[in-house]
Parts: C-alpha cells; structure tokens; sequence
C-alpha cells in the first residue's frame, strides 16, 4: 500500500515565554460524588523579559471562587480583574506593570470539574484528556477500587490547577492533598508530613524543590499496598493493589539496578529527590513519566505465576528514562517530543542490552522497526514535525519513538560508543532543569566529535521516509571479484548508487 501523505496544517511554535512559573503551591480536596476537586493554588511569577502588567493562565472549566494578588508582608490580598477566555484560559489584568527582576504571587481558589469539561462546547475534550479520573466501582465492575489519578501530558495539568500549562515552562511545586485517612496519596517529590484531622481526613504534604514543567505534576490516591525498596539514598516504592503486594518486587524489582545503570551509562546521576511508581486503573495509556512518581496502566500488576510468562522491564525501563530525557532535559516544544520519546524508546535498548546481552537487545529492536515500517504504510512523517494539527493525535507515533529509537542507535554506531555516551552527557548536563530543542542534541555531538553532523540530523530527524533499496549482485569468480550494488528507489530529487567491492 502507498504511503499516504499528511500535508502539514500549520505551523506550531513554542509557547512564547511572558511570564515565567516560578513555583506552585496547590492545596486540594475532592468531592467523590460530584468529581469536583476543591483546589487553592497560589502561584510565583516573573516576567520573562520584558515588564508586564497582565496574564494569561490555562484553567479549563473550572468555578472560580476567588482570584487575588497576594499581598506582600502584612499587605492583604488584593482582587484582581480578569475574564474567562472559553472557560479555558483566564485572562488576568495585574494591579500594576512589573519588571523583569520582580516576582508576584496570584491566588486562585477554585472548583475543577473534570466531567464538566468533557461536555465542553468547544467538543476537543473527551476521556483521554480530561487530566483528572476518578475511579470508583460501576454496575459493570462492582469491586472496582476507589481511586484518583491525573495525568497531565500534552496540556491536561491545567484540567486540575491553574497553570502555564506549556512544556517549556519549569517551577517547583509544593501540594497539600486531603483524602479519606485510608487511603495513600503519591505525588512529586518527598512526603514531607501527614496530618491527621478532626474530620477522620489525612492531609499528606508533598514538596519538590528541583523545577519541571506542569505537564509532569501527578497525583494518585488509593487504597494501596506501599512496597518500600531503596537506591543508595533514594527512596524506591512500588504502589499496588493490595492483592498484588506479594509480587511487587518481582514486577519492580529491577528498578534500582536500572537506576544504578543509567546513571552510569549517562554519566549523569538519577537526579530527582525519590522514585515511586504507581499502578492505576482504567488508564488512558501503558504509562507516565511524572517526576519521581511514574503512573502505570493495571496490566503491570500480575502475580507471579502470571510473571512466568515475562516482565514489563521495557515499560518500566522507558519511564524511568524519562527521568534524564523529559523530566530533566524537557523538550521546547511538542514538536520536539522526540527528545523525549525517541530516547525513552532506546532507553529500553540499553537496558535489555546490559541486562539480557546484544541478540535480545536487537530483537526488541527488530520488534521497533517492524511497527515503525507498519505505520510507514500509512503515514511518513519527518521524526521532529513543527507542522501538525493536535500533538496528542499527530506525534505520539510510531515515528517519535520507534523510528526515532532506532536512528539514535544509528548515530550511536555512527559515531562510536564513547562518543555517542559522552555527547549524551554534555547534553543532559549543559539542559538540566531547562529545555531543549533538536539542535541543541546535535551541537552537543558536534561538540564531542568535532564534525558537522547537520546532514544527518537533517535527513534522519528533519525530512521523512527512510531507504527503499533495489540490491544487485555482480559475481566473477574467474577474476576473483564481486560487486553489491545498492540503489535506492524511493521518489526524490535523485536517486544514489553505491558499489562496494571485494
């Protein structure tokens, strides 16, 4: 079948940065009837660049309560004016203009209302996107547990709080979570407290002090078994379902040795404060990479008999890739998601390579390249797309992980192990805690390697489609001599015959 070709839509910058997230305190409660969360975020912010007297805050169908200036010292707070763009954006006109080396505060409380949203006018919203689940039993599933999860990617965070709700934005975080005291709650960062209240409630208080984007803040509460495990310092927990307690070990247990590898490989320790992972029910994918607390969809748990027949080591090993290339170093733009996904997907390469040796590591990638190839069928796409309709539907494909998977295993033997590792160190160190974009990994390469490697990026990241080759062989015994000539026969500019001889 001819690959159909996807004529770009239009073309989709990075956010333009007006003002920057500095750190978000958000404070929640839920009504499980209703699938309301009661929230109060109060938000730190500074102008990019240049003085601003306004802005502009995604919070997608939520009742405001209340929206202030927080007063500084013992001024108290001030209302603001804004209007209420859709129902999706808030449009906040400052008490006055603040320069560049200022900082504010704005406080919002308000109700989000997940369900509301799905019935949006606007109709871009549905179960996949919704960013906040409540998960309680049904008719069909009465022992259903009760949960509550979020998730976040492209721009679903601010479907629970209000946020600058772009990858290229970072802010620590702090969040105050009240539940039900039976139930766990996981968030980002180090539980700091747990405070019992009068009501029989429990409020746990979360904190990360390193900086991420919205996109990657996450919560999930159950009634869950919490598995303690440990790297160097680090905490390292399994949250299941209790009747899956007995086998978590064996479902996470190769955690902390993937911990210890990665760092090493990269060059680049583990840089979060723990790492949690959390299995969820009725998840809208197979995982997420939210910083320290990685969210998996129910099919992860099994007991260990069902664990005979395999682990998830490649899921597992995917998401916690993330940490370095998502979390960490966090593309620009969704146009550059390859920065994350592409490495994620060869993160599970370099695990199975270390853990299970070269021929298994090359069979799952083998297993990359024939989805990839199945997908070409249908669609050829350049791996880094700045032209597309809806990130969420357009890049998350087999182009931004298989594909891309394997053209950094490509570059890797291209350049060589030492310096392919070493250029993957300059790179995750030079963007810590910040953004990237494409041509930031291949400076770091040209860097280490002192070569121009424009036309590979150029042709493997940018432009799409791969080889279609038409191989010959031309054998004369009597001389000794035998020619393989190679030609590709894909439709473009020109065509490009190699021989090698022996």
């Amino acid at each position: 079948m001819p690959a159909i070709e996807v004529l770009p839509t239009i073309y989709q910058p990075a956010l333009r940065q007006i003002n920057d997230l500095r750190h978000t305190r958000l404070d929640v409660r839920f009504d499980w009837d209703k699938k309301h969360l009661i929230g109060k975020a109060v938000l730190t912010l500074q102008p990019h660049f240049y003085a601003v007297d306004s802005l502009s805050l995604d919070a997608k169908s939520f009742d405001i309560h209340s929206l202030e200036l927080v007063g500084v010292g013992t001024k108290p707070n001030v209302p603001l004016r804004y209007t209420y763009r859709d129902s999706l954006v808030l449009d906040i006109k400052l008490d006055r203009s603040y320069r560049r080396d200022e900082t504010y505060q704005i406080a919002v409380s308000y109700t989000a209302q997940p369900e509301r949203l799905v019935n949006h006018p606007s109709g871009r919203f549905h179960y996949d996107n919704k960013g906040l689940y409540f998960i309680m039993p049904d008719s069909l599933n009465p022992s259903k547990p009760y949960q509550i999860w979020t998730q976040g990617e492209t721009f679903s965070s601010s479907c629970w709080f209000p946020t600058i709700d772009a990858p290229n934005q970072k802010t620590t975080q702090e969040i105050t979570i009240t539940v039900a005291d039976k139930y766990k709650t996981l968030s980002n960062g180090k539980l700091i407290s747990s405070t019992a209240n009068p009501d029989g409630t429990r409020s746990d208080y979360w904190k990360q002090a390193l900086p991420h984007a919205p996109y990657l803040f996450t919560m999930a509460i159950g009634d869950y078994a919490v598995i303690k495990d440990k790297w160097r310092d680090i905490e390292v927990n399994y949250y299941v379902e209790p009747p899956y307690a007995a086998s978590a070990r064996a479902i996470f247990g190769n955690t902390p040795d993937m911990l210890t590898f990665f760092s090493q490989r990269l060059g680049v320790d583990f840089p979060w404060e723990k790492y949690s992972q959390a299995v969820v029910r009725d998840f809208i994918a197979g995982a997420m990479e939210n910083t320290s607390a990685t969210l998996f969809y129910e099919r992860l748990q099994r007991d260990e008999r069902e664990l005979l027949e395999g682990n998830d080591d490649d899921i597992i090993a995917h998401e916690l890739f993330h940490h370095w290339f998502g979390d960490l170093v966090t593309c620009e733009s969704w146009a550059n998601l390859a920065l994350n996904e592409s490495f994620a997907t060869y993160g599970e390469y370099l695990w199975f390579e270390h853990k299970y040796g070269r021929d298994e590591a090359d069979a799952h990638l083998n297993k990359d390249l024939r989805t990839y190839l199945s997908e070409a069928e249908q669609k050829q796409e350049p791996i880094i797309r700045y032209y597309y309709s809806n990130a969420d539907d357009d890049l998350f494909d087999a182009h931004s992980y298989q594909k891309g998977g394997r053209v950094l295993h490509m570059l890797r033997y291209y350049v060589g192990d030492e310096a392919f590792f070493a250029a993957i160190a300059q790179y995750l160190k030079a963007h810590s805690f910040k953004t990237a974009e494409i041509n930031d990994l291949r400076m770091a390469f040209e860097s280490v390697t002192g070569e121009d490697l424009n036309w590979f990026f150029d042709q493997w990241m940018m432009s799409k489609g791969h080889p279609e080759l038409d191989i010959s062989y031309n054998v004369d015994t009597t001389k000794g001599y035998a020619a393989v000539i190679i030609q590709q026969t894909q439709a473009q500019e020109k065509s490009i015959s190699i021989a090698y001889q022996h």
